[in-house]
């Protein structure tokens, strides 16, 4: 599984902006993803905000910040999410 991300720009001055498109085998192995990275709706807070989109096997994640710090912790954290549900997921073999 390969991720490609792309730094987009964006017509907000200011505002930074991060895509970032991750491939799974399946359709299905990309929906348990996304369930298990977006439980629950995060409130907008601190100048950050992320979209998850599943189209086909590939989960797209869109984040837009207004400090490339918060940015930085923001995409850290997701793919430090990202790594531990596709190791569970490789753990208990491909799904049915």
């Amino acid at each position: 599984m390969a991720a490609r991300g792309r730094e987009d720009h964006n017509n907000e001055p200011g505002r930074l902006e991060f895509a970032l498109d991750v491939p799974f085998p399946s359709s299905r192995e990309a929906s348990v993803a996304l369930q298990s990275l977006s439980p629950d709706r995060e409130p907008r807070r601190g100048g950050i905000s992320k979209h998850l989109e599943l189209t086909g096997s590939t989960l797209s994640v869109r984040w837009s910040a207004d400090e490339a710090r918060v940015l930085r912790v923001s995409v850290r954290s997701f793919l430090d999410h990202l790594s531990l549900v596709v190791e569970t997921m490789e753990m208990f073999g491909p799904l049915l």
